[in-house]
């Protein structure tokens, strides 16, 4: 683990931004303004800036619509029948894998029951699924409903995994043994990738092998990791995973979701899935005949035609990903959330308003802080927000930080420890 020797002055922090190499970045998002100056915007978990490219991709796109209408399918730049090709190389390297392995495609909801569909078929005798306690609502309405669609009992199927008795987050050798113990009647380990409430990030690589031990699946949902974390899906041996792309991804409120397919099952025609026309051979889509033939990869899951507007704000992002380079970024966020943490732990002391619940090793997190508020409750996130810090409060009392590396400077990862440490005259 990476030693920083940090300090907590303004100047200090502006020569951190100084020797940043990314530090323009930031420059090429809007920012929101709170009682008319600039947010210190720390909500990238939740939604992403906007950058300011976006428009003039929108624009293209509409402007490809206004002059080629259904011509725009087949001509122009980008022809809409394969726009969807265009973000491959950027979703590949932020994820780890190769390009025939994802796709950018519906919502991430949509894609988690589609994938399902396929890598969930239970028996009698192998039907369990794990999932750590308390997963983002999706994740759990989705396992629920999909067990449920199986004629199973999700009491007796599913398996929430929670912290020993005290601690925060998971341990590794706690979810394996779990799955060694599960054996035979495990069908499949399906986790978030990094848990959006405590901010932990699972070390997929080893549950992945765990599942395979003992016969069973292993399928991630990256909402919170894609984009933040160093991924290696393909290397990890990971059956599948699905994301937004509207948090760290930078892409727009509800945007276009992607999903990944290990090669394994690219040619896995026999495997069961809901199809649709654009999961179809597209060589022979427009004989418009019977008999589903899925796509070769990832591709061979889509089912409705490419959202090419949605994909056009997406690929404004994904461009800017590529050419900060996703290691570069990891390299930044973990020096930045150190200093965040290096800032709350001499400010806060021994007050005990607050207690950093995320885990402190940075193999085991991405970029996002999560805070449990011990005294103040909702009025001490309130206050941060009435002095200008964009954070996101979760039910029952933790507040989420999230400096982001592509915007995120030191310099506001200062000016946060300055209302932090106000705060705390308040609260304490």
């Amino acid at each position: 683990m990476t030693s920083y020797h940090f300090q907590y002055t303004e100047s200090f922090a502006r020569e951190l931004d100084e020797k940043d190499s990314l530090s323009h970045f930031r420059y090429r998002f809007h920012f929101p303004k709170l009682n008319g100056k600039e947010a210190i915007y720390f909500c990238g978990n939740s939604l992403g800036l906007q950058p300011k490219s976006v428009k003039d991709h929108l624009e293209k796109e509409l402007n490809n619509w206004a002059d080629l209408a259904v011509d725009g399918h087949f001509h122009g730049e980008d022809a809409w029948f394969h726009v969807r090709k265009k973000s491959k190389p950027a979703l590949a390297e932020i994820v780890g894998a190769h390009e025939h392995e994802v796709v950018a495609m519906n919502n991430l909801s949509v894609n988690l029951h589609l994938l399902m569909v396929s890598f969930y078929q239970p028996t009698a005798e192998r039907y369990k699924i794990i999932v750590e306690a308390g997963a983002f609502p999706s994740d759990q309405y989705m396992l629920e409903t999909q067990i449920k669609f199986h004629g199973l009992d999700p009491e007796k199927t599913l398996i929430e995994l929670s912290p020993r008795a005290g601690e925060h987050t998971l341990r590794t050798e706690d979810i394996i043994a779990e799955i060694q113990k599960q054996g035979d009647s495990l069908a499949m380990v399906n986790m978030a990738g990094l848990q959006y409430y405590t901010g932990q990030l699972f070390d997929m690589k080893a549950i992945t092998a765990a599942a395979h031990s003992v016969g069973a699946l292993a399928g991630f949902d990256l909402a919170h990791a894609a984009g933040n974390a160093a991924l290696k899906l393909h290397d990890w041996d990971v059956d599948f995973a699905t994301w937004c792309s509207y948090k760290y991804l930078n892409s727009g409120p509800g945007n276009i979701s992607g999903i990944f397919v290990h090669e394994r099952f690219a040619e896995r025609a026999d495997l069961p899935r809901f199809g649709g026309w654009w999961g179809h051979d597209e060589g022979e889509r427009f004989r418009m005949e019977k008999g589903f033939v899925p796509m070769f990869g990832a591709d061979g899951w889509q089912l409705a035609n490419t959202d090419v507007l949605g994909l056009a704000a997406h690929q404004a992002s994904l461009d800017i990903f590529q050419e900060a380079g996703i290691e570069n970024l990891r390299a930044k966020s973990e020096k930045l959330t150190a200093y965040l943490e290096f800032l709350i732990r001499e400010i806060s002391g021994e007050s005990g308003v607050l207690e950093i619940i995320t885990p402190k090793n940075p193999a085991e997190r991405g970029c996002q802080l999560s805070l449990l508020i011990h005294r103040g409750g909702k009025a001490v996130f309130d206050e941060w927000y009435q002095h200008g810090v964009v954070g996101d409060w979760r039910n029952p009392n933790v507040i989420r930080l999230a400096p982001t590396p592509l915007y995120n400077s030191f310099l506001d990862v200062f000016r946060f420890a300055q209302i932090l440490e106000q705060s705390l005259k308040k609260f304490a």
